[in-house]
């Protein structure tokens, strides 16, 4: 590819970006599925692993399959560098192993990912960074929170499950006040429906398992921002530690992102409808869902994302039975925690993505008994609603 492409439009360069054709003269990206690399001498090869001549090494952090989706992904966000992971939790592990040290202080969002609140919790305290947890949406909180020895605001927007929305620019002001980085995680909407880096977030992390798969097939991770914090000290880490993306991963997501664009609207198009209808199902108590005009963060979103995304949340009669009774009561939809798949999904997040957090943190972040938490895939919309309408009927 002589192209950079960086002056195409999103569709465009989410289905070109980043290809170097080898002297096959390949269409597809190439699988590049080697552990190692031969040399043409031995001065080559000692310049290779000094870092006087780019090229590559070893695959655990230089390989073509993976520099392709790095290149594609860093574009599609809006950014100089991209390290990709292998999964979306060991990106945020390597940024925060790269970039803080013992007696820093991080700055988090209640309303995340209860693997990665046990991440903050058990094991980054135990290098001696702490975490502090305020709501999503105070800005007021943010700001009483931060200590002279902040280093980090991180946050997922929309949050999960219950979509409630950042003012990533007032956010990304108070950062810069205090010399912190504005970390986001950018999973929910993906870089075709929201780009943080633009509205002023220092770094993106990415689970590429969820939306930019697309189909459930493999699982990584991404870190997106500038050249230094993450094309030296991000991919530093992952150089050391290796939490590396494969190279067939790589090559997977990299035909997700060809679609990227296509399906986040769809998905999007998809669970506003069904948010509409369950919000005037008698059976539902509420639904999250920034799409939609009750949302106190709908005016927000509009600003922020080109659409609301694929992710309701909705609290329905009977607390945990009730809820469980409906999950039992779909005859196809799928029962996983999974999300950002072509299948629409459903899970129960008190018991499942935020079962290991305790019972007041899960209060603190607004996770009831009673929610359900839909992907909406890219079916038909009014076969989910009846799927759905199997377990309503029995609440």
């Amino acid at each position: 590819m002589t192209d950079s492409f960086e002056d195409k439009g999103f569709a465009t360069r989410a289905v070109r970006a980043g290809q170097l054709r080898t002297h096959e003269n390949e269409h597809s990206e190439p699988i590049f599925l080697t552990s190692s690399y031969v040399f043409d001498s031995a001065e080559q090869a000692a310049a290779r692993f000094s870092g006087d001549e780019p090229g590559n090494i070893y695959s655990r952090f230089t390989n073509p399959t993976v520099r392709t989706f790095e290149q594609r992904l860093a574009t599609l966000e809006s950014a100089e560098s991209c390290v990709a992971t292998s999964s979306g939790m060991s990106a945020i592990l390597s940024t925060f192993m790269a970039l803080l040290s013992a007696g820093d202080h991080i700055v988090s969002s209640r309303s995340i990912f209860g693997t990665t609140r046990i991440l903050f919790d058990k094991y980054l305290a135990k290098f001696g960074v702490a975490t502090d947890y305020v709501s999503l949406t105070n800005l007021e909180a943010w700001q009483q929170a931060i200590k002279p020895n902040t280093k980090a605001l991180f946050l997922e927007t929309p949050s999960n499950p219950l979509n409630e929305v950042a003012d990533l620019a007032a956010l990304s002001a108070l950062a810069k006040a205090h010399d912190c980085l504005l970390i986001v995680d950018n999973c929910f909407c993906t870089p075709a429906l929201q780009q943080p880096l633009l509205l002023g977030a220092d770094i993106v992390v990415h689970s590429a398992t969820k939306y930019i798969d697309g189909q459930g097939r493999c699982v990584g991770g991404a870190v997106v921002g500038d050249a230094q914090l993450v094309g030296e000290e991000v991919y530093g880490f992952l150089r050391t530690a290796g939490p590396t993306m494969s190279p067939f991963n790589a090559w997977t997501f990299l035909k997700g992102l060809e679609t990227l664009d296509l399906r986040m609207k769809a998905h999007s198009v998809a669970a506003l409808q069904l948010a509409q209808w369950l919000e005037q199902q008698p059976q539902v108590i509420h639904v999250f869902y920034a799409g939609l005009k009750s949302h106190p963060q709908h005016e927000l979103a509009k600003q922020q994302q080109s659409a609301f995304g694929g992710i309701i949340a909705f609290e329905v009669k009977g607390g945990k039975e009730g809820a469980w009774k409906l999950i039992n009561a779909t005859q196809w939809l799928s029962i996983t925690a999974n999300l950002g798949d072509a299948k629409t999904t459903i899970t129960h997040p008190a018991t499942t993505t935020h079962g290991r957090l305790t019972e007041e943190a899960r209060v603190e972040a607004g996770i009831t008994d009673g929610m359900l938490r839909i992907s909406v895939g890219l079916e038909n919309v009014d076969d989910i609603q009846q799927d759905l309408q199997q377990g309503l009927d029995l609440l």
